[in-house]
């Protein structure tokens, strides 16, 4: 997306009977954690997001092919650090699930920064487990 959304709902009309949690990561508590040193380094770096990577987009490439359509991946840049546009907030914004690389660096230059956030950012100390149950909503 261009245009990120400021949230995502999720509702859960069926649970199973084990398993199944969700667990959140608080990306401003994770860029706080980082050191004014790494902080400074990550200003201004752009992560480009490509469909590539989301296990999701192949479901919708086999679609469009099925259709006779031609697939092309599709592929979005954003800040790695994003600043919330009402409290001027910072949190990460990088994902091992989309992010492919950081503008202007290879996909081995980016490799070892994008490795260590994405271990920074699911720390323990950062994260809340949510049980479901049916019915449950979580924003």
């Amino acid at each position: 997306l261009e245009i990120p959304p400021m949230g995502s709902m999720l509702l859960a009309r069926e649970v199973p009977p084990y398993g199944g949690d969700t667990v959140f990561a608080n990306q401003y508590m994770a860029y706080e954690a980082l050191s004014d040193g790494l902080k400074a380094t990550l200003d201004g770096l752009i992560g480009v997001s490509s469909s590539t990577k989301a296990e999701v987009s192949k479901t919708r490439e086999d679609r469009l092919k099925a259709a006779g359509k031609e697939t092309k991946p599709l592929a979005a840049e954003h800040p790695i650090v994003r600043t919330h546009p009402e409290t001027g907030r910072k949190a990460l914004y990088t994902s091992s699930a989309h992010t492919s690389h950081i503008k202007g660096w290879t996909e081995r230059e980016s490799l070892a920064l994008l490795e260590f956030l994405w271990e920074h950012q699911v720390r323990p100390e950062f994260t809340c487990r949510f049980r479901w149950e049916t019915g449950s909503l979580a924003f």
